[in-house]
């Protein structure tokens, strides 16, 4: 499957081209492939990058995984250890796990990878909220 940001104003689409797919009843993958734009001074993928992924990537994979958005939902909290830097021009993959939903919550949690260099580790809360009425 692929999911691509349709609306151009958006922050998201400064991620670029983006990727799901499902790999179990509870893990997605997500793909990204970093540009020059997503660089810091030392030519490694920007922390802010990576963690502006992973955010993303906590509501495509949930999604892809079955989990209903109904309205708007939001990140609750996001925690994230960087482990190594990410390279430039190589896809960055988000493995994104399922730990529990609830009636309001989703608990999840991964591992951002490049080839086989684990990037670094998250965990989120994603909390549903009400349609408006």
């Amino acid at each position: 499957m692929i999911w691509e940001i349709l609306e151009e104003d958006r922050f998201n689409r400064f991620l670029g081209p983006f990727r799901v797919r499902k790999e179990s009843d509870t893990i997605a993958r997500c793909r990204m492939w970093p540009q020059k734009g997503h660089s810091n001074l030392a030519d490694f993928v920007h922390g802010g990058v990576v963690m502006s992924f992973i955010d993303v990537a906590l509501f495509a994979g949930s999604r892809t995984l079955g989990i209903e958005h109904a309205g708007r939902s939001v990140t609750l909290d996001l925690t994230c250890q960087f482990m190594a830097p990410g390279k430039m021009d190589e896809p960055l993959d988000a493995e994104v796990e399922i730990l529990r939903e609830t009636g309001r919550l989703v608990f999840l949690r991964g591992m951002v990878v490049q080839n086989d260099v684990k990037v670094s580790a998250f965990s989120g809360t994603i909390r549903k909220v009400s349609p408006p009425k």
